[in-house]
């Protein structure tokens, strides 16, 4: 590919950076959590909880996850999830204050728990962590079959402020050729039982790209969304990825496949705003008379994150870390294992570690992926420079591309509308050589 051509528009979807691929395991001793977060601020801080837990693999779907949980391996999940708030907890120590702004609870699918393990996992994330969850925006991620009105009823009343449920496709057909059997009334029940809880924002993922699927289909599966009016919806571009259930898709085919996407996400994109939805991000839109969850004051971009359990991340600013990354079935089953027989939560196992560089590309990267785009005196006055003199090769290509927001206020880098449509091709180019590297030595497993 010439530098003047234009990256394929669906090559990784960016939702964090680095991405988990280029993480290594730290060398021996590896870091105290209590030394990682010593210095660094801890005021407004995100709880991510993880649960690696569904009643069925989609066939598009490489998350950390597995089917099922046999010999009370819940329990013992949710057993080592203490182990491992509680040490966190006194990693963080007390000597300034320690505070969330934001909690979420993901997986895998965290309703696949009981209701009675659901009211365990809010206690510790309150009782351990010290999350206020009725004080903050508290998200959960939930699907057709599993939000069932005892679990709902839990959530609310611990305080949930957002559910989102994985929906994909409303039309059958589309559902199986994703490897997502399901049927079309179980879903509109799930969704009933989710508004009778009166938590404030449902949010429904739909999926475009699917094996057969036309401007027909996917308006169907849009406007059957629309019908429960929710207060967010994100569209997703269907990925093929090693190891998972659907097979690989040829050259020629990918080029075909990449126009389809790109031709429904335009759709659906103009269906929405249409519709009275503002874009937010290339896949999320949120209503516009959607009331506000309240003071959202967490950055991705400057603040921590916390992520319990065997898939979360967690973000200092000098270091990303987690746990083991796997997407085959036989590997995640053999981590989950390993992690609920942990003793010893005080160290960071895995990880990379985050120099003054690749701060500028997160940041960066992070910021022009959200519709609002960037102002770029908050990035002068973080960094001591220009993101123009940091990135000038990138940004003359994006704006060479006519992904840059020419019509943007001064002082704001915003992409197009084009440019947003390509976010998952553009934010693959921000990323550095070094983690391109890493990611590419990476041995899918």
């Amino acid at each position: 590919m010439s530098d003047s051509a234009a990256p394929r528009p669906y090559r990784s979807y960016v939702y964090a950076y680095p991405h988990k691929t280029a993480y290594r395991p730290l060398p021996d001793p590896a870091p105290s959590l209590a030394a990682l977060w010593r210095d660094e601020p801890k005021d407004a801080l995100s709880l991510y909880a993880h649960i690696p837990f569904c009643e069925v693999r989609c066939g598009f779907c490489n998350l950390f996850t597995r089917i099922g949980a046999p010999d009370e391996l819940t329990t013992r999940y949710l057993d080592a999830l203490d182990r491992q708030a509680t040490a966190v907890r006194e990693a963080l120590g007390d000597r300034g204050p320690v505070r969330f702004a934001t909690a979420a609870f993901g997986g895998g699918t965290p309703t696949f728990l009981t209701a009675d393990e659901l009211e365990r996992l809010c206690d510790i994330a309150e009782k351990r962590m010290g999350v206020d969850l009725r004080a903050v925006p508290l998200s959960v991620e939930t699907s057709p079959a599993t939000a069932t009105a005892d679990r709902l009823a839990l959530l609310a009343e611990r305080g949930a402020t957002r559910l989102s449920i994985g929906v994909q496709s409303f039309v059958e057909a589309e559902a199986r050729a994703a490897v997502r059997p399901q049927r079309r009334a179980d879903v509109e029940s799930a969704l009933g039982r989710i508004r009778e809880t009166g938590v404030p924002v449902l949010n429904i993922d739909l999926i475009y790209g699917i094996d057969g699927q036309t401007e027909e289909s996917w308006r169907s599966s849009l406007d059957a969304a629309h019908a429960w009016r929710p207060e967010e919806l994100y569209l997703y571009p269907l990925y093929v990825r090693p190891l998972t259930g659907l097979g690989r898709i040829s050259p020629a085919a990918d080029r075909e496949w990449d126009e389809q996407r790109l031709r429904l996400y335009r759709f659906g994109r103009d269906h929405l705003l249409a519709r009275g939805y503002e874009q937010v991000s290339m896949r999320m839109f949120r209503r516009t008379d959607a009331a506000p969850l309240g003071p959202d004051d967490y950055a991705c971009q400057t603040d921590g994150m916390i992520g319990l359990g065997c898939g979360a991340r967690s973000y200092t600013s000098a270091l990303h870390y987690s746990f083991d990354y796997a997407v085959d079935m036989r590997e995640i089953r053999t981590i989950i294992d390993a992690y609920t027989e942990a003793a010893d939560f005080s160290r960071a196992e895995v990880g990379r570690w985050v120099d003054a560089g690749e701060a500028r590309r997160r940041h960066l990267l992070q910021s022009l992926l959200q519709a609002e785009g960037m102002p770029v005196a908050g990035y002068e006055e973080r960094f001591g420079a220009s993101p123009f003199a940091d990135f000038p090769a990138e940004l003359a290509r994006f704006e060479a591309l006519g992904w840059l927001d020419e019509e943007a206020p001064s002082g704001l880098l915003r992409l197009s509308p084009e440019g947003l449509a390509h976010s998952d091709g553009l934010g693959p180019e921000l990323f550095s050589p070094s983690v391109r590297a890493a990611m590419a030595a990476y041995e899918p497993k």
